[in-house]
């Protein structure tokens, strides 16, 4: 890709909730760093061991949240501080500003006549649309400081809106809530999947597939309790703080393998039946990972999995978060799985690629800032 205007003469900072691990907010934030090698990257929180060379290789400036006790662990315990934190940031001698939000990020002093693009994953889950869940699971202490604090954080998040110049969203679904919440509009640029890294099998095991985190919100509750019934073979690949609980309820046809190399997770998205996606995710990188490997994707009708799976072509919906009706729909993909094609199911995930993404994106900010 030729060099843009912006990558040559225009110095860029990326803005970044935090960085303790790798996952699809920071694969986004790789590609961003791929297209802008010059730019510096300010975050509250920063794990270089946890962290890709891609993203080691630029400087990393973080805020006061960085020296807390043990902020590498209870992080979002520091949420409150975090607009603070933002404000300190001295983005002077930047042309440009580019803030990755999913935790805090926008919230910063932007220089005079600096271009702030955000592109938000999604506006703070915690505080908005899954709050009461949120709230439900914490500790007391916790949820005493969120019934206290919430109301105030809501209001700095939606102030914080006006200083930015452009929103991007990873999906339409999460175009909406931006609407809904900041009262804002936004251009959708669906975030890259890194697709040639995922290849067709040629033959197929007899297991499906739950990958993810072990958190609530992505419903693997659900996904055990219908393979208890069934007694279909599932493998669960993920880590999380459920991750004992549902130890406890599966049956011996679920297996725990934990956190995975890549080598190992591709193999699994490849040789599975069917992915299992029981949550309501923003955009959901896996199910496009395992469709860009050939296989089809069992996912609850909402949320980014209606951007991304193609019923009858790339997989089936479940219409209720309940065992039963997941187990309806694998009965359906079953009694279809001649229909479904593992050449095509990969080609129709070439849009979610990377070079799409960066071609996208740099258009739109080569047309607002030059």
């Amino acid at each position: 890709m030729l060099k843009s205007w912006i990558e040559v003469f225009v110095r860029v900072a990326i803005i970044h909730y935090w960085l303790v691990k790798m996952r699809g907010g920071e694969k986004v934030l790789e590609a961003l760093c791929e297209m802008y090698p010059d730019a510096d990257i300010f975050t509250h929180v920063y794990q270089p061991d946890a962290i890709s060379e891609t993203i080691r290789s630029h400087q990393v400036i973080t805020t006061f949240i960085q020296k807390l006790p043990f902020s590498w662990r209870f992080y979002q315990s520091y949420l409150p501080l975090m607009p603070f934190a933002l404000r300190s940031l001295d983005l002077s001698g930047y042309d440009l500003i580019i803030s990755s939000e999913s935790g805090p990020a926008k919230g910063i002093r932007k220089p005079s006549g600096v271009y702030h693009v955000c592109y938000c994953h999604t506006p703070m889950r915690y505080l908005w649309d899954m709050y009461d869940s949120y709230r439900e699971n914490a500790g007391f202490v916790t949820r005493a400081f969120m019934s206290l604090l919430t109301p105030w954080l809501r209001s700095w998040d939606r102030s914080t809106a006006i200083g930015v110049d452009q929103f991007i969203a990873n999906s339409c679904f999460v175009q909406q809530r931006i609407q809904k919440i900041y009262d804002r509009d936004s251009i959708v640029i669906y975030p890259p999947v890194m697709i040639n890294d995922f290849s067709v099998a040629e033959a197929v095991d007899d297991y499906y597939l739950y990958a993810g985190e072990l958190t609530q919100y992505k419903q693997p509750r659900l996904a055990i309790e219908a393979f208890n019934q069934s007694g279909r073979k599932l493998l669960v690949v993920g880590e999380g703080g459920m991750a004992a609980e549902l130890k406890s309820l599966a049956k011996d046809n679920i297996t725990f393998l934990g956190r995975q190399p890549f080598d190992r997770l591709k193999y699994y998205f490849s040789h599975c039946k069917a992915l299992v996606f029981p949550g309501v995710e923003d955009f959901g990188i896996i199910p496009v990972e395992v469709m860009a490997s050939g296989r089809p994707v069992v996912a609850f009708r909402a949320g980014g999995a209606l951007e991304t799976v193609v019923e009858g072509k790339t997989g089936v919906f479940f219409d209720e978060q309940k065992p039963d009706s997941l187990n309806l729909a694998i009965d359906c993909l079953e009694d279809e799985m001649n229909k479904f094609s593992s050449s095509l199911i990969r080609e129709y995930m070439v849009k979610f690629s990377k070079d799409s993404f960066c071609t996208s994106l740099e258009r739109l900010i080569n047309e607002r800032v030059k």
